[in-house]
This record gives structure tokens, sequence and C-alpha cells, in this order.
């Protein structure tokens, strides 16, 4: 069985993204909408071997009513967790509005501060104080204000005072940027230390595979009954119908 990240999809552009960084970083990886069953998430990480937690962000802001909330099992499960969480854990969040500043949206120098897991030797340079400087892409209208109870603060910027910050003994960290574009330039190595070394994911699986892997588990499921195949012309159901033929010509 492999090793897996599971991402919480909060309506985020970059979501795909995300999961695309993990998979590349040969970690399987599933998407699952933020208000899904939280027990399908207790049962996903108790018994198909999920390692790690990847709450995807979103439009929305955290500072309106009703908006969109990750399932507080995800926080109870013993797997680190990374993005974003300041309001659920206690923190105070406000939005760029109510703070008088324009939502942050482009290039931004990070000060990595703390000398944290998830940073520890990744840095694009250094001050001539001795600060590592991370270069990386931000896009928020929130912004967190005060940590939440046993988080330290783990990166900032002039503009964004808590650009991250992380529990280590819980292995939460939480972002104001966005480590899976190519504008952050170090977000590669910040993907791969949080899935690798942190997760404790293993390197064992690639794209390549997924069809044969996937036409067994068909086998496995089907064995020697038959398939009746309602085909609508969906993503979904093409895919299905095109692993099932591969199963009948093998």
């Amino acid at each position: 069985m492999h090793d897996k990240i599971l991402i919480l999809d909060f309506g985020s552009q970059v979501t795909q993204l995300i999961a695309r960084r993990v998979r590349e970083a040969k970690v399987y990886s599933e998407i699952w909408a933020y208000d899904c069953d939280p027990e399908q998430i207790k049962e996903f990480v108790r018994s198909q071997s999920c390692k790690g937690i990847i709450l995807s962000g979103g439009p929305s802001s955290v500072t309106e009513p009703n908006s969109p909330r990750a399932p507080h099992i995800v926080f109870d499960l013993r797997v680190p967790v990374l993005e974003t969480m300041a309001t659920q854990l206690g923190g105070t969040v406000a939005s760029a509005e109510s703070l008088g500043k324009a939502r942050e949206f482009g290039y931004a120098e990070v000060r990595a501060r703390g000398h944290s897991d998830l940073f520890k030797d990744i840095e694009d340079h250094r001050t001539a104080e001795g600060h590592g400087i991370l270069k990386v892409w931000m896009s928020h209208g929130d912004s967190v204000t005060e940590l939440p109870t046993q988080f330290k603060l783990m990166a900032s910027t002039p503009s964004c005072p808590i650009a991250g910050m992380a529990n280590e003994e819980k292995h939460f960290y939480g972002l104001q940027f966005h480590p899976e574009v190519t504008h952050t330039l170090k977000g590669k190595e910040i993907l791969n230390r949080f899935v690798h070394d942190i997760c404790q994911c293993r390197s064992d699986w690639v794209m390549g595979d997924y069809i044969q892997e996937a036409v067994a588990k068909i086998k496995e499921q089907v064995g020697s009954d038959e398939v009746i195949l309602g085909l609508s012309g969906g993503v979904d159901s093409s895919v299905a119908a095109a692993l099932i033929g591969l199963l009948v010509s093998n």
C-alpha cells in the first residue's frame, strides 16, 4: 500500500497544482471536498496509510459568516497538517480591509524565522544580518494578527508580520504564501520537506503505474462477475470504460 497525502479542497484555483507537486515528489495524493464526512477522513488516515493532510485554502475570507472550515477531526488525528488553520486553532485573523491594507498579491521576500523543521536549511539568500530569505508568491486577503496557543512565528514580511507559523510538537504548519507555484523558488523543497521528512512518506508512486494498479484493483473487485457500465461521455465514466477495456483486452 502506498503512503498517501490527503488534500482538502476549499475552492482554491491551485488545488490541482498542489496535488501535482505532491505526485511529482513520488507520493500518492487524493483531493477531497473540505465538507466531506469526517468519518471518511478518519478512516482514510487510520486504514489507508494517509500520512499527512494539506488544506488548500480558497477564495472565501475566514472573517465572513459561514465561511468554509476544515472538519475539526483533521487536527485530532495526529498527522501533520500544512496550510491554513489559524482561526480554527484559536488564533486571530483579520481581513485586509479591516486593517486598512490592500489584498496582498504577488512577489514577496519572506524572512524565515525560528529555524522550523519545515524551513530548516531552505533559503534563497541571506541578508547582511544573517537572516534567511525565501522568495515567494503571496495571494491572500486575510492576515493572521495573533498566533494560536503553542504556535511560534515561522516567517514574516514587513507587510505580513505572520507569514508562517508552526506547532512543531503536532507538526502543524500554516503559510500565507503558495509553495506549489513556480514563483516560490524553493516551493518544491518546502513541499518535499513536508511530505518526505515531516510526514515520512515513501517515494514509491509514479503516475505511470496508475493504470496497471487501477486495472488490477478492478479485476480484484469484479472477479469472475460481469460488469455493466453506463457511459455518459463524462470524464469519470470514460476513464472507467477505458480501464475496463484494458482489463478485457488482457
